[in-house]
């Protein structure tokens, strides 16, 4: 009877091993062409879709406890809220025009709206042609996850595009694309505390990042075809050359390595923190612009929206280990358990 009870105590054992057993969690991939795809990131295959209630949906972001994923729909002028228990649509909330760039803080969702946005890209060497009109700033909507609704706007410039936060909490740093600066707001109420021209380095200020101590910023110049970097008190410190059309960027956990999507040159970049010497340059598809590591560092999923696909990377090897088709044109991506990406933290 002993060796029964064993037998089965340890057949428990190995099943609670096996149905825990690399458990990497799930990814969320925002379909301008069709709400969310999620990936299993155990098999690395799309293994089920949420039904957001709107279309083009772009920016995604997830809580800090997973119970919430928020889409940017860009189309309908709101955010999607969506209970990850259920995978159910539970609400919509009302934010502004053309709502595209999302993060979630604190409870919080920050959402970048463009008033002034044709949605035409710029042409390189070539000033807008926008008929001597006046560029109206954008709007961050701050929406408050517990009352449901948006609770106030910070004032951007023309086409807010890349947010992030000072590792104090204490400022929001927004890129700008139309007016071509950086702009840096009190976080508490959105007060404009500093702005930075990056006219001299580069046009069209996208992604930005801060390395993961706090000690400085990157800034992702699409028409500069570089990144600038800045210290933790906004000033600039140096620029390094890209491919064509940097956007994405996300420092590893550790912040020893910094990782930049270049979409014309259809790469993802791969850099050494110590000199931002490159690293490697991996071959990648059309338009990939976010990309996020799982939550156990070792791959990177790029998702790229004119090649109809999710890029597998081996972050160590530094290869594309799998393609995963997705055709509904896959714009941003996040992780749960969070992980670091361009679209997200992992704290």
């Amino acid at each position: 009877m002993r060796v029964i009870k064993l037998i089965a105590l340890l057949g428990l054992m190995i099943s609670f091993a096996i149905a825990n057993a690399g458990d990497r969690g799930k990814a969320y991939v925002s379909n301008q062409e069709g709400g969310v795809s999620i990936i299993n990131l155990d098999t690395m295959e799309i293994d089920g879709s949420i039904d957001i209630q709107a279309k083009n949906p772009r920016g995604i972001g997830i809580t800090k406890d997973g119970h919430y994923l928020i889409t940017a729909n860009k189309d309908d002028n709101n955010l999607s809220v969506i209970d990850l228990t259920t995978n159910q649509f539970v609400k919509h909330i009302a934010v502004g025009k053309n709502p595209e760039f999302i993060r979630v803080y604190k409870d919080q969702v920050f959402v970048s709206t463009e008033p002034a946005s044709t949605g035409k890209a710029p042409v390189a060497g070539q000033e807008e042609d926008d008929n001597g009109a006046v560029k109206i700033p954008a709007r961050i909507a701050v929406v408050d996850l517990t009352k449901g609704k948006k609770i106030r706007e910070i004032i951007g410039g023309p086409e807010t595009e890349g947010i992030e936060f000072s590792k104090s909490g204490k400022e929001i740093i927004v890129t700008n694309e139309a007016d071509n600066t950086i702009t840096v707001h009190k976080f508490s109420n959105g007060k404009l505390l500093k702005t930075i021209s990056t006219k001299k380095y580069g046009d069209r200020p996208r992604g930005i990042k801060v390395e993961p101590s706090g000690k400085y910023y990157v800034v992702t110049l699409e028409m500069g075809n570089n990144f600038i970097v800045l210290d933790n008190q906004f000033k600039y410190l140096k620029t390094v050359s890209t491919g064509e059309s940097p956007y994405g960027v996300s420092f590893d956990r550790e912040g020893k390595r910094l990782f930049v999507a270049s979409s014309k040159a259809k790469t993802l970049e791969v850099y050494d923190t110590v000199n931002f010497e490159k690293i490697k340059d991996i071959p990648t598809g059309r338009r990939c612009w976010h990309f996020s590591f799982s939550p156990d560092d070792k791959d990177i999923l790029l998702a790229c929206g004119k090649s109809d696909e999710i890029l597998v990377i081996d972050t160590e090897r530094l290869e594309v280990t799998k393609h995963i088709s997705n055709k509904k044109i896959p714009w941003g991506i996040v992780t749960y358990p969070k992980s670091m990406g361009s679209l997200d933290n992992a704290n």
